[in-house]
């Protein structure tokens, strides 16, 4: 196993301590326009870009690395895992996100640009939530074939038979149903599909290009948006994205045939069984859309950072390492995620030469 070697840089510390007194102004301290603290420069950066379903995450890391490291900053783009991923080979970017493993020819072509392997960390579990519009029914429940139906387009109203099956006892709207998907290549697309293909027989190949019908638009804070201001409509986002909009999310029935609330702690629990298949050191995670572990919330993904494996440069480790620590694992639930297990966890922070 490769392993990302070297040991990081410390950020220089810088310690300002600024004191006046005035005699005879009470006391007030006064500071000259040249003297005002002033941030130290930036001495070093890196850019990364891909997912816009990690951008609540990745913000929240860059702005306190930043803050644990004042010279130091970390850029990203949130322009989808497919865009993310060809940055990533063209060698524009430094990492990329992405919610879904990259193809066989997309590794070729990574590996070639490393001059090593490229390898996938998986780094936060996205919980990808059922958002809907519908201000009569607060409480919605979704079987995986209804989810199927409607986003397949076979279910055109939200009082068809097969969600008042999914809903028995509540009253439904005779309203037609207005679906919102991505219209960029989206892991969360991919994620999405094949949690259809797999629990809910969808007509389609998963794939990041949504195939089904529907209505387009652009990154998760687009669909979360759309949602938000279409009454009757329904789309997939990420659950932070969600959770801002302040928008309902259905409950979804697992393979144990229980409906499940969405939440990080439920999110994490479809992890269950989870393994590592990737090769070489690589940390590609396979999960079961079809899980019976109690309370679980099916519908997720796994955002992974791509890097190369032998990458010489300590900002990128040292970045990494931090997403990975306690530090950067340990408020994930406040930003609509779920942090990692701790048996994925421990593997990525050995890939990464940090402590456990």
């Amino acid at each position: 196993m490769d392993k990302l070697t070297g040991i990081a840089g410390s950020a220089v510390l810088v310690a300002l301590t600024l004191a006046a007194s005035a005699a005879g102004l009470g006391g007030t301290a006064i500071l000259a326009r040249d003297e005002v603290p002033k941030s130290p420069p930036i001495t070093a950066s890196i850019s990364g870009s891909g997912s816009t379903a990690q951008k609540g995450a990745m913000d929240a890391w860059r702005a306190e690395f930043h803050r644990i490291h004042p010279a130091l900053r970390v850029d990203y783009q949130a322009n989808g895992s497919g865009a993310g991923i060809r940055d990533f080979i063209a060698g524009t970017t430094a990492f990329a996100g992405s919610d879904v493993a990259m193809q066989p020819h997309e590794q070729a072509l990574a590996d070639r640009r490393c001059g090593s392997r490229a390898v996938h960390l998986p780094m936060v579990v996205g919980p990808i939530a059922l958002a809907y519009n519908l201000p009569s029914t607060p409480d919605l429940k979704l079987s995986p074939t209804t989810l199927t139906g409607i986003f397949s387009g076979r279910i055109t109203t939200w009082d068809a038979s097969e969600i008042a099956a999914d809903n028995r006892g509540r009253k439904l709207p005779h309203a037609g149903i207005r679906l919102f998907h991505r219209s960029d290549e989206s892991g969360t697309t991919h994620n999405f599909t094949t949690y259809l293909k797999a629990a809910g027989r969808w007509p389609y190949q998963p794939s990041r290009k949504w195939a089904g019908p529907g209505q387009g638009v652009a990154g998760s804070s687009g669909i979360a948006g759309a949602v938000q201001r279409t009454t009757g409509s329904i789309g997939y986002v990420e659950y932070g994205f969600a959770s801002n909009a302040r928008l309902n999310t259905a409950k979804v029935r697992n393979a144990s045939g229980q409906f499940v609330a969405l939440s990080p702690q439920s999110a994490t629990e479809a992890l269950e069984g989870a393994r590592i298949v990737g090769e070489n050191g690589d940390l590609v995670v396979k999960f079961d859309y079809l899980t019976k572990s109690k309370g679980a919330y099916p519908v997720i993904l796994i955002t992974y950072e791509i890097a190369c494996s032998k990458t010489s440069d300590p900002l990128v480790r040292s970045f990494l390492r931090y997403t990975a620590g306690d530090g950067g694992q340990s408020y994930l639930s406040l930003y609509g995620y779920a942090p990692l297990p701790h048996d994925l966890l421990a593997k990525v922070r050995a890939r990464l030469g940090a402590p456990g």
